[in-house]
């Protein structure tokens, strides 16, 4: 491969990270990742400005972008995915319910984000979250990152 890949979790809590190093080789692209469970990590390790965090929350278009292209810059990669939202059972607020999942990747200044609404249990959330970050790479940027069968 080509490239290089870092991530920065939320809600998916390093799932992606798994997922892309059960695969054999994966250290040729990808450089590692940051879960950002907190809004402290999000400013302090990501760069998330405190302000866009207090005006819109963790779960949020402004903050996921920044975790995207605040990864990127962390390690230098080309491309990175952020994802952030609530998994549940619990955590809902207004106009926020639980299986809202922000997910954004970017290639350097080019991000694209969108908001999904996945059913089901904790496990099962962060999981549809997982799937849907590697389409989102894959379908914004053509990027498709091998993963093993049984783990997709």
């Amino acid at each position: 491969m080509k490239f290089t890949l870092s991530c920065a979790e939320s809600c998916t809590g390093g799932n992606i990270a798994h997922k892309i190093t059960l695969v054999p080789g994966s250290s040729e692209y990808f450089i590692g990742g940051v879960v950002s469970y907190s809004n402290g990590m999000k400013h302090k390790v990501l760069g998330v400005p405190e302000d866009i965090l207090d005006t819109y929350g963790a779960v949020s278009r402004p903050v996921v972008e920044a975790m995207a292209t605040g990864v990127c810059n962390l390690t230098g990669s080309d491309y990175a995915i952020a994802t952030s939202g609530i998994a549940g059972p619990g955590g809902a607020v207004p106009g926020k319910s639980v299986g809202s999942v922000w997910i954004a990747v970017c290639k350097g200044s080019s991000v694209v984000s969108g908001m999904y609404h996945f059913p089901g249990s904790r496990s099962e959330v962060i999981e549809s979250a997982t799937r849907a970050a590697f389409a989102l790479l894959e379908d914004s940027f053509g990027v498709k990152i091998p993963l093993l069968a049984d783990s997709d």
